[in-house]
């Protein structure tokens, strides 16, 4: 979780969300693609700064439980008080956690927060999002019915080197959620406001959680990267797949393009005295 310093939506258009999935070790991949819309975004403004070190975001939502050991950090606020933070992998609620991020900007507009008074609770045309999964093995299909049949408690929790149980749950949770913004975006005529990036074809070290090997760390930056310069997809409601979006471009196009609606409002209110003497912690899930 991060803080970004920023003016109250009550004088811009947009609220941007940036959700990163819980994925273990491949954590890395979201991490590539944080890294370029970080770049972008310092070429569109510079009045973003994040409080928490980035390194701590990535390896916080990273640390599943059995599999890589809990994060602890302390982050300092703009008067110099520290917090501390005892963390483990967000997947354990919510393993896609945009949903999340945008209910509490629900609930501040329900407590008639000030901040948000020109919004209305779950209006899509009023968010930006930006939400990183960290990858899968769906397309793979390594289960079916008739092999889960014969399944008894060991095999369900490990069977032939993988995590049956532990698989169904996290990629369950975050399908459901990406499969719930698709479609409220789509009732609000805001596709174009949600952009989800995921590579669901990883195989064999790459689809593990907690394989830190060098020759897989490697890997897996080389698939963020390879991600980046991949088609920009959307998940078909039908079959859970995801599909290439026509005349859509590039990842890395999209994000940009992300970057510089972003960008639009900062410039903005960075000419407005009132504007400028208002700041708004907006928190990023």
């Amino acid at each position: 979780m991060a803080t970004v310093t920023h003016h109250p939506p009550k004088y811009g258009k947009l609220v941007t969300i940036l959700s990163v999935d819980g994925g273990g070790i491949r954590g890395i991949i979201p991490g590539v693609l944080l890294e370029y819309l970080e770049s972008q975004l310092q070429a569109a403004s510079t009045c973003t700064s994040l409080n928490a070190h980035l390194s701590d975001i990535c390896i916080a939502t990273s640390a599943a439980p059995t599999y890589l050991p809990s994060h602890y950090f302390t982050n300092k606020d703009k008067d110099g008080k520290s917090e501390e933070f005892n963390l483990i992998d967000g997947g354990m609620a919510a393993n896609n956690p945009s949903l999340a991020a945008i209910c509490e900007i629900s609930k501040q507009i329900a407590k008639g927060n000030p901040d948000f008074e020109t919004m209305k609770a779950m209006d899509c045309t009023r968010f930006l999002l930006i939400t990183l999964g960290t990858g899968s093995n769906k397309t793979e299909q390594k289960y079916n019915a008739k092999m889960s049949a014969k399944w008894g408690t060991v095999s369900w929790i490990y069977y032939n080197g993988s995590n049956p149980i532990i698989d169904v749950f996290s990629e369950a949770s975050a399908d459901m959620v990406n499969y719930h913004n698709c479609v409220l975006f789509q009732a609000f005529d805001s596709v174009d406001n949600h952009l989800r990036i995921d590579d669901d074809t990883l195989k064999g070290d790459l689809a593990s959680v907690d394989i830190a090997t060098n020759e897989n760390l490697n890997n897996l930056v080389k698939k963020g990267k390879e991600l980046l310069n991949k088609p920009l997809t959307r998940i078909n409601l039908a079959t859970g797949i995801y599909e290439p979006v026509p005349n859509g471009g590039t990842n890395a196009e999209a994000l940009k393009s992300f970057a510089l609606q972003y960008g639009k409002p900062l410039q903005f209110n960075k000419s407005n005295r009132q504007i400028s003497n208002s700041i708004n912690k907006l928190t990023c899930v």
